[in-house]
């Protein structure tokens, strides 16, 4: 019952911490309360057209093709006729969700949009549609309906196709952009006879989004580098020029339309995105129409990339923005206020207009940023004391009110050039206290974070030696007093805690940050007994050993660390282990077990050096890693016959299992032919695919719980659903993996023969069913230290040896086609994510078989791993900087997630591991179950 208790309180604990990281470094930046500002003056548009490519890479759109000629010739001849061009710069994540966010608001989305799935609204903010009066918008059932249900009123309308057309084995994806012009023509084409819509449609400050799919899903389907891609290319650069035509004709060439051409993020050569690689970040724009500079003459290059001269564009003036400068952009063409969340800069090279205009929009910019940060100040100011509110010294009450005094006078007095520097040095400024102020409170809750987390894993060690060190002593009368006394202290403590936080009108999640050290710091105070025996017990431990213990796992935790960094580490560390036999000493007594372990590491080395990403799906893999799967299987069950024969039940669920081995494999290889003749997913193959899934949380259960058959069971039906997530090498990942951890199984074993130990059994024999005689259980020792360690290096092995989640964007869509080829986020994620946790649970029951023939209790290891995996948390939160790249940061962030959501998933996974080795489905007969 302590043990349970212990274990709700370390998975509360730990899910806390993990939460927290969120609260520090991803809240959102939004706040609400400013007063949208305009351009106060006439502006040169009307009407504007948004078209938005989806995955369109700025290279695919501007570099010639082989021939010399451009891909998109209508846009290439307004890049050199009539209008200006550039490279819009997204940032990371480069998703759909956050690409459009940026577009249309104009700030940078925050990453709790993940948890909507890019879909939904986790918070309210202000786009150029809802500024607008009239928007209109076509495209995916994806992206739309975001921007309706953002905006107050009713004036924006959605036309999407339904999202079953978003299929990725689809025989033609540019259908999708296909539909999207004919729609948008027809409603041209109704409004004609329709006096009420006509009316509307000849409003000023209308917007028309057109959102294209057909791009991005083509790369996903066929890479970017393909025949289709490209072709999709041509196919939208011909919708954009009929569309132009057809719009001029529609409002009798008023001159009054303006176009934005661009996209919301890139793509990698093999067909994904999400990361910060150029070919993500490097999204094409092209504004031309009312109000939009024409092409200009490029004097000096001012970019230090080759692209211009690659591009075929040195003669054309190239102006990049960042993403969030194109809302700006767009509100200044049409006269409608500054989305009030934006962060964008107007870049006022694109505006053909004077310089009192520019000056007036660039002034209103300034000024909506201002806004922002007014708000963001005044909520500090509010939730702080006063004497302990540290304001932005360089935008205090009044120099903000000099500042916007100043510009307003150099305007007026048609200093306009002059104005625009002052109004660019305000923005910065601004910018800068947005950020201040929205990291005002980071160092004091990362500063409870890690008090937190260093008492709970000082509480953790405490645990260990008080029960596995023999320094558990009898509580004495003066023992009782000092814990009544530290109780009253600590309360004292936690109620001025409470007392500050509500005196500053906090969150309740900083209650959580801020109070959880007082009973965690508590915990490890009442243990100071234990601790002054450690110390007392001192002199009689052999330092020597604990001392090289110490370093051992100091240098192995570090490598841990830097493998997250540098995956070829992850290939020396297996290099040493596999000497592991040969320095212990076991090579000579058991060579065939210490030579199975040496060359199931050096084999298993080879993948963390092998490419995450950039690889061409290739189903000769996956067939080699089901012969290599049924090879294993007929040698484990081939050499433990010999020991104790299985019995007919278990032999035919053996058999039945390698022949779904085969099955799986053909069904990959049937899909990916399918998909390659554009004949789409078979149905049997998909039901198959969601059966074998299905099933493989039930078929181990039916299986023997004989150690090593309940192993093989559990292994063969993992490896059927990995093969079908499968498009590579990543398939013999397992049978790899697998290979070392019976070899581990048995090599433990052989160390214990080796160390005498009196109570030992053989491995055949053992069966996980059995009840635990309690005096057989022994204690922790020092080499226990190393299982442990062992334990974590092979779950960072499972979870970034062949690259599962070593990159945001190492995720091919093609590992799912089995099972799906309807774009739909949550059902692929957690397919992916499954794909990634089945090397994790192969490494846990090995774990949980170890445990079993070392005749430790489940707990004992259990708290050393957990003391490990913290330790490396705790590393990897010092990681993280305020200052550097975002990029970099999020690095440190990921890294930290990563380790904080390994810990919570073997506490979780530990119970399922248990009933996976250890239950059985049992017909007209109960066992007898025990829970160690």
């Amino acid at each position: 019952m302590k043990m349970m208790i212990f274990f709700i309180v370390g998975l509360i604990v730990h899910v806390v911490f993990f939460l927290s990281i969120f609260d520090i470094y991803f809240t959102s930046p939004l706040v609400h309360g400013m007063t949208p500002q305009h351009v106060p003056l006439a502006p040169p548009a009307k009407r504007l057209v948004l078209f938005v490519a989806d995955g369109l890479r700025a290279d695919s759109l501007f570099k010639p093709d082989d021939n010399g000629t451009g891909r998109a010739p209508y846009l290439r001849s307004v890049i050199e006729e009539s209008g200006t061009w550039g490279v819009s710069h997204t940032r990371v994540p480069t998703e759909s969700r956050p690409g459009h966010v940026a577009l249309i608001a104009g700030f940078y989305e925050d990453v709790s949009a993940v948890a909507k799935g890019w879909k939904e609204n986790p918070v309210e903010f202000d786009s150029v549609f809802n500024e607008s009066r009239h928007t209109w918008c076509w495209g995916s059932p994806d992206i739309l309906p975001m921007f309706a249900k953002g905006a107050t009123g009713d004036h924006v309308y959605t036309y999407t196709y339904p999202p079953e057309r978003e299929d990725f084995a689809s025989t033609d994806a540019s259908r999708l952009d296909t539909w999207v012009f004919d729609e948008v023509k027809d409603f041209l084409n109704v409004a004609k006879s329709n006096e009420t819509l006509l009316n509307m449609l000849h409003e000023e400050q209308n917007m028309f989004f057109l959102h294209l799919l057909g791009i991005d899903t083509n790369g996903h389907a066929h890479r970017p580098m393909s025949k289709e891609y490209l072709e999709n290319i041509g196919l939208v650069d011909s919708g954009v020029a009929e569309f132009v035509s057809v719009m001029d004709d529609f409002y009798g060439h008023d001159g009054k339309t303006a176009y934005i051409f661009t996209s919301d993020h890139g793509m990698t050569n093999w067909g994904s995105h999400g990361a910060g690689h150029p070919s993500e970040t490097l999204t094409p724009l092209v504004a031309w129409g009312a109000g939009v500079q024409t092409a200009q003459r490029e004097g000096s290059h001012k970019y230090d990339d080759n692209y211009l001269k690659e591009w075929g564009l040195e003669t054309s003036m190239r102006v990049d923005v960042n993403q969030a400068d194109i809302a700006p952009l767009m509100s200044s063409l049409i006269g409608v206020p500054f989305p009030v969340n934006s962060v964008g800069v107007l870049p006022l090279n694109y505006l053909n207009n004077s310089q009192h205009f520019k000056a007036e929009s660039i002034y209103a910019n300034a000024i909506q940023i201002l806004e922002q940060f007014r708000v963001k100040m005044a909520q500090k100011k509010e939730t702080t004391i006063s004497f302990l509110f540290t304001p932005y010294q360089p935008l205090t009450d009044s120099k903000q009110m000099d500042f916007m005094r100043n510009a307003r006078n150099l305007i007026q007095k048609g200093q306009s050039d002059e104005a625009i520097r002052y109004c660019e040095d305000l923005i910065v400024q601004a910018m800068e206290g947005l950020s201040y102020y929205h990291t005002y409170d980071r160092l004091f809750l990362g500063s409870s974070v890690v008090l937190g987390f260093i008492g709970w894993t000082s509480y953790v060690v405490l645990f260990i030696l008080k029960t596995h060190a023999s320094l558990r002593k009898p509580p004495t009368n003066m023992h009782m007093v000092t814990e009544r006394s530290l109780g009253q202290m600590f309360l004292c403590i936690g109620l001025l805690v409470a007392l500050f936080l509500m005196v500053q009108s906090s969150p309740w999640t900083y209650y959580i940050y801020c109070l959880l050290p007082v009973p965690v710091w508590f915990s490890v105070m009442r243990e100071f007994e234990t601790l002054a025996s450690l110390v007392r017990s001192v002199p009689s431990l052999p330092l020597s050993k604990c001392f090289g213990y110490f370093l051992l796992v100091t240098f192995g935790i570090e490598l841990l660390v830097v493998s997250f960094f540098y995956r070829a580490m992850l290939t020396l560390g297996l290099v040493v282990l596999a000497l592991w036999p040969m320095v212990s000493g076991l090579y000579t007594k058991a060579k065939f077990r210490s030579l199975s372990w040496m060359l199931s590491c050096l084999f298993l080395a080879v993948f963390p050096l092998l490419p995450v990403v950039g690889r061409e799906p290739d189903v000769n893999y996956v067939i080699c890693a089901g012969v290599l799967t049924l090879f294993n299987s007929s040698s484990y069950l081939w050499s433990s016959w010999r020991c104790s024969p299985l019995i007919r039940r278990d032999r035919q669920l053996f058999i039945c299992q390698m022949m779904q081995v085969v099955l799986c494999a053909y069904i990959l290889t049937s899909t990916h032919s399918s998909l390659q003749l554009k004949q789409g997913l078979p149905l049997f193959n998909q039901l198959v695919s969601w059966l074998t899934l299905v099933s493989s949380f039930l078929i181990p259960l039916l299986s023997s719980t004989r150690l090593f058959h309940r192993l093989l069971s559990i292994l063969m039906s993992l490896v059927c659903v990995y093969l079908l997530l499968s498009t590579g090498y990543e398939a013999l990942f397992p049978p790899v993996l697998s290979w070392l951890m019976f070899a581990w199984i048995n090599i433990e074993q052989e160390t214990m023969n080796t160390q005498g130990s009196s109570n030992r059994t053989e491995l055949s024999s053992t069966d996980f069913a059995e009840n635990i005689d309690i005096t057989k259980i022994r204690q922790l020792r020092l080499d226990d230290i190393q299982r442990s360690y062992f334990f974590v290096f092979f779950i960072i092995i499972a979870f970034f040896g062949c690259g599962n989640i070593a990159s945001i964007n190492s995720f091919d869509p093609a590992s799912v086609y089995c099972f799906l080829t309807v774009f739909n986020p949550f059902i692929m994620g957690g397919l992916l994510m499954w794909k990634v946790l089945i090397p994790f649970v192969i490494v846990m029951c090995t774990f949980e078989s170890i445990q079993v023939s070392t005749q430790l209790s489940s707990r004992s290891l259990f708290l050393v791993v957990l003391v490990i995996s913290d330790l490396m948390a705790l590393h990897f939160f010092f990681l993280v900087k305020d200052h550097g790249s975002w990029l970099d940061i999020g690095t440190s962030i990921s890294h930290y997630v990563i380790v904080m959501s390994m810990t919570i998933f073997l506490m979780l996974l530990s119970v399922m591991t248990h009933i996976l080795t250890s239950k059985r489905i049992l017909i007209g007969r109960k066992r007898k179950m025990h829970f160690r």
